[in-house]
């Protein structure tokens, strides 16, 4: 088999065109198609790309002798669990313990490896771990834990703690990388797994590439020969660490940040039934705050059940009725946050975003004037920074990609609607705690409360439709769909828009519609959402 032929077996299974890959390789159309006509050879730099691209290897790729019919990264590997926010699924349906402990097995392998650029065949890594309230999360939990000792690592046991902990934890205490088990939003039955890095950033694509290759035995991607990855033996074989103390220096650091006294506010806090549920009353106590605090008794079956983030409903009541300055929700590992002001309105993550936009711009920490936000974000939030002369880059949805831009351009500040915001200074995940400290900083510095501090975000009516489907992608592509979709795009007629998206992390696809008022917004959704239940992509 030719160089040629099997760059198009590699670039077919991965799903990629030739301007695509073209791209990837920094070269033209025309230079991607001599190379699968044999009419040239790749430069000894391209072939090296493409290896690392595919996961092949160069003598695989250059040997005529060998055949390559399919790409081990991208044909069943590359994103078959990983999604944008770790590997998600109900537990022990599509994400299971075996599976946990096979990711265990991998990391506690791989940071002991030369594929990892470890050089000491002695070198013991250090893995730390927290997860959230959910009843499987300790089943995965002991999963993960089985896996990384039998590799000859150490487990480090933060037990029940936030995201945004364990990721600090990784970067300051230098940890080989993080892992934090948690659905984040989802019900109570869903489970996740979320793998950071030594710098408490999410995990690289090449590096979970082959844990899902390893996910489903392909030990060549990994240059192994045999059935499995070698196991430990005797002293070799990992410790288990309780590691409650990292946690501990967690809560402090957050404290750390306040710079007044929380004294003179009362402050609702709506913990979710989860990770956050001891975390966050520790820090605002602390602060001296007066809290008042609900979804703090998670039983396993309750995280996010009608509380926290998503179901803000109770929170607002509670502000209300107790008369308190100030509320803040939580989803179920704590790197959300909405907001409730004192009249208990709904202060959302575009809100947020422009109060903290402000408050780094005033204090010349807003680099290149930008906020990254993703292209959900109210058209309302983008219209009211530009009036305050900040500007904002479009990201698609998912905090790894306003992370990503974030990174790439040095912006100091991004976020989502959602409330999952990033404040560069401080974290290098979003942290819902952390971002409550800031607002509550801002109504403090400036002695103004939150609706004070909200109004001048003009936000348009929105209405957002969330719908179970069988296969998220073919629901997008269905031209009836898209068909749907132009024309309630040409209803509204410029006074608003429609937003098609498929989540990253369930199977759901989300209909998003603006417009002059909400009864529109749910009249115009509803419009695209019956075609998609009419074309039999609903999830009965």
């Amino acid at each position: 088999m030719t160089i040629g032929e099997k760059l198009i077996n590699l670039r077919n299974a991965a799903g990629m065109s030739q301007d695509a890959l073209a791209e990837a390789l920094s070269v033209s159309r025309q230079s991607v198609s001599k190379w699968e006509t044999d009419q040239v050879l790749p430069q000894i730099e391209k072939v090296m790309q493409i290896c690392k691209l595919f996961s092949v290897s160069a003598d695989d790729l250059l040997d005529d002798s060998k055949v390559i019919d399919r790409a081990p990264l991208a044909n069943g590997c590359r994103n078959k669990y990983f999604g944008t926010d770790g590997f998600r699924g109900e537990a022990n349906c599509n994400l299971t313990s075996m599976q946990a402990y096979k990711v265990g097995r991998f990391l506690g392998w791989y940071f002991r490896s030369p594929l990892s650029g470890c050089t000491d065949e002695n070198y013991r890594p250090r893995i730390v771990i927290g997860k959230d309230t959910r009843r499987s999360s300790y089943m995965l939990e002991y999963s993960i834990v089985a896996g990384i000792t039998a590799s000859g690592a150490d487990a480090h046991m933060l037990h029940v703690t936030t995201t945004p902990s364990v990721s600090y934890v990784t970067r300051v205490d230098e940890f080989d990388c993080g892992i934090m088990i948690t659905a984040s939003h989802n019900p109570f039955y869903d489970n996740g797994i979320k793998v950071i890095n030594k710098s408490g950033e999410k995990l690289d694509d090449d590096t979970t590439a082959l844990i899902e290759c390893y996910l489903d035995g392909d030990l060549k991607a990994l240059g192994i020969e045999g059935d499995d990855l070698p196991l430990a033996k005797r002293e070799h074989i990992g410790c288990i660490v309780d590691y409650v103390a990292g946690r501990n220096r967690y809560v402090g650091y957050l404290i750390s940040i306040a710079s007044n006294s929380y004294k003179k506010l009362r402050i609702g806090l709506d913990c979710a039934n989860g990770a956050s549920w001891m975390i966050a009353k520790a820090v605002f106590d602390a602060l001296g705050a007066q809290t008042v605090v609900i979804g703090d008794t998670p039983d396993g079956l309750n995280c996010n059940r009608d509380c926290g983030s998503t179901h803000v409903e109770k929170l607002c009541a509670l502000v209300k009725e107790q008369h308190l300055d100030v509320g803040f929700a939580f989803d179920g590992d704590a790197d959300r946050c909405i907001a409730v002001d004192e009249h208990g309105n709904v202060v959302d993550g575009d809100a947020m975003m422009y109060i903290l936009g402000l408050r780094l711009k005033s204090r010349g920490m807003l680099n290149k004037n930008t906020v990254v936000a993703t292209v959900m974000s109210n058209s309302g939030f983008f219209a009211s920074l530009k009036k305050v002369g900040i500007e904002v880059d479009q990201t698609k949805v998912g905090d790894r990609f306003v992370y990503e831009s974030m990174q790439n351009n040095d912006f100091s500040l991004g976020g989502e609607q959602s409330g999952h915001i990033i404040i560069k200074k401080y974290a290098t995940t979003g942290d819902g705690i952390l971002t409550a400290l800031m607002i509550a900083e801002e109504m403090c510095d400036r002695k103004l409360s939150l609706s004070k501090l909200a109004e001048p975000v003009m936000l348009y009516p929105q209405y957002l439709l969330n719908l179970r489907v069988k296969d998220k992608k073919a629901a997008m592509s269905d031209p009836a769909v898209l068909e749907a979709q132009q024309k309630v795009e040409a209803l509204i007629n410029g006074a608003g828009r429609t937003l098609l998206r498929q989540s990253g992390t369930e199977p759901v696809v989300r209909v998003m519609v603006e417009a002059e008022t909400t009864e529109l917004c749910e009249q115009y959704a509803a419009m695209i959402a019956d075609v998609i239940k009419e074309r039999g992509h609903c999830i009965d």
